[in-house]
């Protein structure tokens, strides 16, 4: 599946552009909604890595989200909104399970959040170990305000 460039779902030059491009290189945590086998939306919040027009995140083995990106691959990932309900930026797109990441967007990812592995009293090596399924998640359209 090929990548979408960043043009085609936001221009960085407009205000709305760039400010999506701001959330995704500043943001730690992105709400990532799957589809659960009766229909129901289950939102999850989880640590991503934007390149390249993807989401890369990562997950434990036998989640719930990853049953439900096995049956329905549309998912959805926002951003909380400001207290006021303004800044809205949702993603809609497909989420698959990558067989094989590159090793240096992996280093950026873990790079991203060694701050919050710290807190979390774990290694970039405990880490992986434990969430050990990387999910793809290839946007395909962008709302918000």
């Amino acid at each position: 599946m090929e990548t979408p460039q960043v043009k085609e779902l936001f221009d960085p030059e407009t205000e709305f552009g760039a400010r999506v491009a701001a959330r995704l290189d500043k943001e730690e945590i992105v709400w990532l909604t799957t589809v659960g086998p009766t229909g129901t939306p289950q939102p999850n919040p989880v640590w991503f890595h934007w390149q390249a027009g993807s989401f890369l995140i990562f997950s434990q083995p036998d989640r719930p989200k990853l049953r439900n990106i096995a049956l329905d691959p549309r998912v959805a990932l926002h951003f909380n909104s400001t207290g006021s309900g303004g800044d809205i930026v949702v993603f809609g797109g497909s989420a698959r399970l990558e067989l094989a990441t590159d090793p240096d967007e992996v280093a950026a990812y873990l790079d991203k959040y060694r701050d919050g592995l710290a807190g979390l009293s774990m290694t970039a090596e405990q880490f992986r170990a434990e969430y050990s399924v990387p999910i793809r998640v290839v946007p395909d359209r962008l709302r918000g305000f």
